[in-house]
């Protein structure tokens, strides 16, 4: 596999310096000069041992008279050949094929590079994939806290309610789950019940039923109940999974699907830019509460 990696970074290569040069290889060019400097021609090639995930491998770097070229796969000082990886794995994230990666490699450098290659290179990530997979996240989960998602809440026990009596209901129930603490929430939850109770039993019955996990927000002061009142965030992180593995009818194996995960959560996580607002804040009060689950 490395000769055949080797093989694919000489093509590219080659086929950057066609460009630079003006004509291919084989290709017939006049000695005339251009705007006033001398006319390029190639000159040989040297030796380069650059490290690619699939170990060190020698490759030939194509030269040219005038040193003008540079490659754009291989830097002229690097020592690393990642980039033609990282865009094959890149577009693996995003839920291509081997083949249409193949393809993809093919119409991006004019190369041919096989699905096997394809495959191989993107197996060297399975270590970081079961890593991944297997965080130790076993000495936090016991002790977390459930919240379930107020607007999902909302959603599913108002749905039987009459759209002429849904205005004022929502208005009622608003009072329940913007509540500044917990005891003023079920006060005011036994009002709504005195009020909507007989004519929407089921309405009631959900928040009451389920209070032990719609209440969990209210231990935390309103900048952090504004994160965690709601699962948006984990159902866009879901979406974004659903819409890459969507584009791929079948996996050949689990192995397949964990690789195509793992790499779409990368992908993700680079856009998580952004800081939830008053996140200083946030963050110390989490510190205040939570001393005792601090890491180094």
């Amino acid at each position: 596999m490395k000769e055949m990696f080797r093989d694919v970074l000489r093509q590219i290569m080659e086929s950057e310096l066609d460009a630079e040069l003006g004509y291919e290889k084989s290709q017939r060019t006049s000695e005339t000069a251009v705007e006033d400097k001398p006319r390029n021609y190639r000159n040989g090639h040297s030796k380069k041992t650059v490290k690619t995930q699939l170990g060190a491998v020698e490759v030939k770097i194509p030269r040219d008279r005038n040193g003008e070229y540079e490659p754009r796969i291989i830097g002229k000082y690097s020592r690393n050949a990642d980039g033609m990886e990282e865009k094959i794995l890149g577009l693996y994230s995003c839920g291509m094929s081997q083949r249409d990666i193949s393809e993809q490699i093919k119409s991006l450098y004019d190369v041919d590079i096989s699905p096997e290659l394809v495959s191989k290179i993107s197996e060297k990530i399975m270590p970081e994939v079961t890593a991944w997979q297997n965080r130790p996240l076993e000495a936090v989960y016991p002790h977390s806290q459930v919240q379930r998602c107020i607007v999902h809440q909302i959603r599913s026990s108002t749905r039987f309610v009459s759209y002429k009596d849904i205005k004022p209901l929502m208005a009622d129930l608003k009072k329940v789950y913007t509540a500044v603490t917990e005891e003023k929430a079920l006060e005011n939850l036994m009002t709504f019940k005195e009020k909507w109770g007989k004519q929407y039993p089921s309405c009631v019955k959900s928040w009451e039923d389920t209070w032990d996990i719609l209440s969990t927000f209210f231990a935390y002061l309103p900048e952090i109940r504004k994160i965690i009142y709601t699962t948006n965030i984990i159902e866009g992180l879901n979406r974004q999974f659903r819409q890459i593995t969507k584009n791929k009818p079948s996996f050949t194996n689990n192995d397949s699907l964990r690789k195509m995960l793992y790499l779409a959560s990368r992908k993700i996580v680079e856009h998580w830019t952004s800081r939830c607002r008053n996140w200083d804040m946030v963050l110390a009060q989490l510190q205040l509460m939570f001393q005792d689950r601090q890491t180094a």
